[in-house]
């Protein structure tokens, strides 16, 4: 790939880039002031790019490395090269799409998923959690959901908040997806009270993992 084109979306993107949205970006820990369809819609025209991608993930600035995971090819990464992107990835949106638009496609998901979740960086835990919550709503054989609703009820009180939120979904989920332990799952979110004053919009499922539960199960019992 030439120095041209990487030089040609770099200085895009710099344009696209509004001093008002990176002040409120930066509140929530992104790093960029770029709106997001804009950017999508340069990943578009771009089409997939593996070359491109690893080149404007190495700039290490946030909308280049948000276009290439958009660009990729989630399954010519290799597991170590996806375990130092996560690493590297501290920007939550840069995070959030490398789990949910790279890792959950990768043919390593479940390798990484383990590891991540072991891990002492609690940064990287949540993405283990993020692809335990996949699992616990599509592929649920093999899990041992008592043994996760365990882990959640001692540790995600105290848990930092990228953690807790990851922790949060994976309990909301089990209580959704598994009838048989909806009742534990109610209980824990219950008396452990995460995110139960949440700031939420109108017409909007609270985060708080119970009323999260009780709304999405009400609607499967009405579709």
């Amino acid at each position: 790939m030439t120095a041209g084109l990487l030089g040609e979306v770099m200085a895009e993107l710099a344009v696209l880039e509004d001093p008002k949205m990176r002040e409120a970006n930066e509140k929530r820990g992104d790093d960029h002031g770029v709106n997001l369809s804009k950017l999508r819609a340069v990943a578009k025209r771009l089409k997939t790019q593996q070359e491109l991608a690893r080149e404007l993930w190495s700039t290490n600035d946030t909308p280049a490395r948000l276009v290439a995971l958009l660009i990729c090819r989630p399954k010519a990464f290799e597991r170590d090269e996806l375990d130092t992107m996560l690493r590297e990835a501290r920007a939550p949106k840069v995070h959030d799409w490398l789990v949910n638009y790279v890792v959950k496609k990768s043919t390593h998901a479940e390798d990484l998923r383990v590891a991540w979740m072991a891990d002492p960086d609690p940064v990287v835990a949540s993405a283990g959690w993020a692809l335990t919550s996949e699992r616990v709503a599509k592929k649920p054989a093999g899990l041992d959901l008592p043994g996760l609703l365990d882990t959640i009820e001692a540790e995600m009180k105290d848990a930092p908040d990228r953690l807790q939120w990851a922790m949060n979904h994976t309990l909301a989920f089990i209580g959704i997806e598994h009838a048989e332990h909806r009742a534990r799952a109610l209980d824990i979110g219950e008396r452990l009270e995460v995110l139960k004053d949440y700031p939420t919009p109108p017409n909007c499922t609270s985060p708080f993992a119970p009323s999260w539960i009780n709304e999405m199960v009400s609607r499967q019992s009405r579709a």
